[in-house]
């Protein structure tokens, strides 16, 4: 018994020095780069111009489409494809930033966010007290159910990965996670090939605002639009039962609502470092009626304004 102590005594004694490590370790300038006007450097924002509220848009156009909504625009930044919005709709302060496509720009858009956060810049050394960002995507995706409709909202439970992006990061899963992608790599069979899938789950604290008119699934995450997403042109498919595995999966009550090519690095990257993360996406394709939507511009649309009047109103 008493050795049972000392060792649970020891271990809380090694996560304090370790933690302690981490806040007092300078991070060089090689990893962390900033600016000359002290900005990070890819979104080249400072802390005082992103809110805690942050939502995030594949298309750079798309910004504006958002912004034009609020009340107030107090700062906007623009580097490459990164434009940085923040304002106020009332008295609730947001930013909205632009991604650009796929799980490499998210490693680059979720990092450099919670440095803004939860680095001092000036120190390079982590901050003593973390901050959680309510990280929100809009974005356009495929359906995978014929019922899910295109110009319908989904508002994914889990990000399913199909890209590599988390597997270069020591994270841990909980218990269902483990579950549910181990029925996944039984069912799809998938890691006899090249690709070693993912999962994370959504925020529970902000799934619960989008219920009504979202449906609600585990959105999968592919990285590239045609073959990584059963498409042929010229080359032949490496899976081509990829969306009929996909579109059949179930575990419990969870099923595979749809897939794009963002949500399962914000939800890995966005749960490992303490913010809390929901994807939210029009449908513009159903995969499985081969329909596409009559006006995506429009779609987009909709889902902005029925988001920010949730966001608004909600304790986000």
């Amino acid at each position: 018994m008493r050795k049972n102590k000392i060792t649970v005594i020891d271990s809380i004694v090694t996560l304090t020095f370790i933690l302690k490590k981490q806040y007092m370790q300078h991070i060089a300038e090689s990893e962390l780069i900033i600016n000359k006007r002290g900005a990070i450097y890819h979104l080249d924002a400072r802390p005082e111009e992103i809110a805690n509220t942050i939502i995030t848009v594949g298309d750079p156009g798309r910004v504006k489409e958002v912004s034009k909504y609020f009340d107030k625009v107090e700062f906007e930044r623009q580097h490459r494809e990164f434009i940085t919005h923040t304002g106020y709709i009332g008295k609730k302060r947001l930013t909205v930033v632009s991604t650009g496509i796929g799980p490499d720009n998210i490693d680059i858009v979720l990092n450099e966010l919670d440095a803004l956060v939860n680095i001092n810049l000036e120190t390079r050394k982590v901050k003593p007290i973390l901050t959680s960002l309510n990280i929100l995507r809009f974005g356009t995706s495929g359906s995978l159910q014929k019922e899910i409709h295109v110009d319908s909202f989904v508002a994914a439970t889990h990000g399913l990965g199909l890209d590599n992006l988390m597997n270069f990061y020591r994270t841990e899963n909980n218990e269902e996670e483990k579950q549910i992608i181990h029925a996944f790599k039984t069912h799809t069979q998938l890691t006899s090939g090249n690709i070693s899938p993912y999962i994370y789950m959504g925020s529970p604290a902000l799934l619960k605002h989008f219920v009504k008119d979202y449906y609600h699934g585990i959105t999968v995450t592919c990285p590239g639009f045609y073959g990584p997403q059963g498409r042929v042109l010229r080359l032949g498919l490496a899976y081509p039962q990829l969306v009929d595995l996909l579109s059949t999966f179930h575990f419990g009550n969870h099923r595979i609502s749809n897939f794009e090519m963002e949500s399962s690095a914000i939800y890995g990257l966005g749960k490992s470092l303490g913010h809390h993360c929901i994807s939210l996406n029009c449908i513009v394709a159903n995969r499985i009626i081969k329909e596409f939507t009559k006006d995506g511009n429009k779609a987009v649309e909709n889902l902005i304004k029925q988001s920010l009047n949730v966001i608004a109103d909600a304790d986000i």
